[in-house]
């Protein structure tokens, strides 16, 4: 049985991934991408009228699957290839994965196609075969799907040194989101604050990264009250978890990112109702654990950027000790808030990271935070909500995005709602008022980071999928890791607006 207190199961899953430029693999499945309207190779074995009478197109995400000795050819559409991109041979590498679950060894022909960087797609590749087939399981059970032990990728000679670099980013980028899915996944009797504070340290030892974790006393000491508020009514004691990486040579500058890490909201006494989705509660502290999987693959992609990150880490429990309506919670660095709800309490712990990535000189801040149910009304389940007060480094959170194909869309954060905080008797309150939930949530956040470049990510609706699509598991998505290692990789300081 797998658990979080000292290994995390997809972490230390033996899989290999390697390149080829001739033979023929020794797999169990082998991927023939199939363009519309192109020349069929040769592996399959039949020509393009017979995928067509069989009932195959060649749309992105199609297969075919041509039971072979000794091993399972599948046809995999890979579209026009006027229109391919690398998130589109993401989605056909996930095709093929989930067509073939019960093979451990894999291979795919990754012939060159147009106007289709070799590194890019083979990296694609490799995410989308692993990421389809990630699997989290606690039951002693076999299960359904195997995972993959060894992925090849065929391609010619000429094109080796960048399929292989292209391979090996993939590895660590798919790597990273499993372990962050891992985390959201556990259960929260499994991975409380204290373990994942000891999950980071070893993590840290391993990867490069240096971790500093500060427990209830040194939160006092700090003046961390909104970390220590919401923690008022857990038995299980807070953690804020400090990492730091720095570059070798000269850094492009210095990026702060918070992780909102509510190990289980219940909503303390604002409980939320017993429904399904009290039950994914678990999953409250996705920003933390996205942002602790893209800290695992800085060193190895030789990230330029000095990265300073906060994951602020406890459970929202009810009791006779727990945070009250109507308390006044006095936060780093001063600002007092009124608490008119205590299931609005991811704002509450990360507005002291905040405070405290302004006074360590961060050049950007970046928040991400599965914070508003609004958002997931607004935007569904496959968008996260983005906010911020500069142009800069609102387009590098949205070209990151892109690149990896976790999409988000700009929210506006007008000054004249900013009155929907306003408290009798403190700087602000927790909550606004019933319209524009997502906005004022990013209203709160704004008053803690005392003008410095600032976005903030909402993931209250992709980090958690209701049903297995493409490369993206049922449950915990991890929605949010590749795209901070994207941002981080390519971390300009911004201009001031």
């Amino acid at each position: 049985m797998n658990t979080t207190a000292s290994v995390i199961p997809s972490h230390s899953a033996p899989f290999a991934v390697q390149v080829v430029t001739k033979g023929t693999p020794d797999v169990d499945a082998i991927c023939v991408p199939v363009l519309v309207n192109g020349s069929v190779h040769e592996a399959l074995g039949v020509d393009a009228d017979t995928l067509s009478r069989a009932g195959f197109s060649a749309k992105i995400g199609a297969v075919l699957t041509l039971p072979k000795n000794p091993v399972t050819v599948v046809a995999t559409g890979i579209g026009e290839p006027g229109a391919l991109t690398a998130a589109g041979i993401r989605d056909a590498a996930a095709a093929f994965a989930g067509a073939t679950v019960h093979a451990r060894r894999l291979a795919v022909l990754l012939a060159p196609v147009p106007n289709l960087d070799v590194a890019a797609a083979a990296a694609a590749v490799v995410e989308g075969v692993l990421l389809a087939r990630y699997h989290f399981d606690l039951r002693t059970t076999p299960a359904a799907s195997v995972p993959v032990e060894e992925l090849v990728l065929v391609v010619d000679s000429a094109h080796e040194a960048d399929a292989q670099s292209g391979a090996d980013r993939g590895r660590v980028t798919a790597r990273a989101t499993m372990l962050a899915r891992d985390l959201a996944t556990s259960p929260a009797g499994m991975l409380t604050a204290t373990r994942m504070a000891d999950v980071a340290a070893s993590l840290g030892a391993e990867f490069g990264f240096d971790v500093e974790v500060f427990d209830k006393q040194a939160l006092v000491e700090l003046g961390c009250g909104g970390l220590l508020g919401v923690n008022k009514g857990s038995v299980e004691p807070p953690r804020m978890i400090v990492m730091r990486y720095r570059p070798n040579g000269t850094s492009t500058g210095h990026l702060a990112l918070v992780g909102k890490g509510i190990m289980y909201d219940s909503g303390g006494i604002s409980l939320k109702p017993g429904d399904l989705s009290h039950s994914q509660m678990k999953n409250d502290m996705t920003g933390a654990a996205d942002i602790l999987g893209a800290m695992t693959t800085l060193t190895a992609l030789g990230c330029p950027a000095e990265v300073t990150a906060y994951l602020m880490c406890t459970d929202n429990m009810p009791s006779g000790s727990a945070m009250q309506l109507g308390d006044v919670l006095v936060t780093r660095g001063g600002k007092t808030v009124e608490v008119l709800n205590t299931d609005a309490e991811g704002r509450l712990v990360m507005s002291d990271a905040l405070v405290l990535a302004v006074e360590a000189g961060a050049e950007a801040i970046v928040d991400i935070a599965t914070l508003t149910g609004a958002c997931l009304r607004t935007f569904g389940t496959e968008i996260a909500g983005l906010m911020g007060n500069n142009e800069g480094i609102l387009t590098q959170v949205e070209a990151a995005a892109s690149a990896t194909d976790e999409p988000v869309w700009r929210l506006p954060l007008p000054p004249r709602l900013r009155a929907d905080l306003d408290s009798d008797i403190a700087d602000l309150k927790n909550i606004g008022g019933v319209n524009a939930g997502s906005i004022t949530a990013g209203l709160f956040l704004q008053e803690f980071v005392a003008g410095t470049p600032w976005a903030h990510i909402d993931i209250a609706g992709t980090a958690q999928a209701p049903a297995a699509g493409r490369w993206i598991p049922r449950g915990p998505t991890a929605f949010g890791t590749r795209l901070l290692v994207e941002l981080a990789l390519g971390f300009q300081s911004p201009a001031a607006n």
